[in-house]
């Protein structure tokens, strides 16, 4: 797997996802957060660039044969519905499109095995830069 990028959280967004996964049993999703989040640049929500994937936003991106785009929000477990635009920060995807920028590839394990390679398009919606830090 090729070495991963940079990445960027706010404190508000990893005290909510360190309490998160307290609550959670131990699993190969739960590893893999906490991993993202041991290795993250992490700052001030106000200090968040407009360009980062945070939690509750919007963003677009495409998979690896860039045939496929999609604009999901990246949700707490929560707020997981069936409307199908949302992400868990808990799946496999969700946990690795957390605090990438705009323009970043990160490639990650696929539950089938094989390796997901993901291209962040936009964040069209970010909760820091709308001022919204209450989600």
């Amino acid at each position: 797997m090729a070495q991963l990028p940079p990445i960027t959280v706010s404190t508000l967004d990893l005290a909510r996802l360190e309490a998160l996964l307290e609550k959670q049993p131990e699993s190969d999703a739960v590893t893999r957060l906490e991993n993202e989040l041991d290795r993250a640049n992490v700052v001030a929500p106000t200090e968040v660039p407009e360009d980062i994937v945070t939690m509750n936003s919007t963003i677009t991106f495409t998979m690896a044969d860039g045939k496929e785009t999609f604009t999901k929000t990246l949700c707490y477990p929560r707020d997981m519905d069936n409307s199908n635009n949302k992400i868990s920060v808990l799946a496999p995807i969700g946990a690795a499109l957390l605090g990438l920028s705009v323009g970043q590839t990160i490639e990650w394990p696929a539950p089938n095995g094989k390796t997901l390679q993901v291209s962040i398009s936009a964040v069209d919606y970010q909760p820091e830069r709308a001022g919204d830090y209450q989600s």
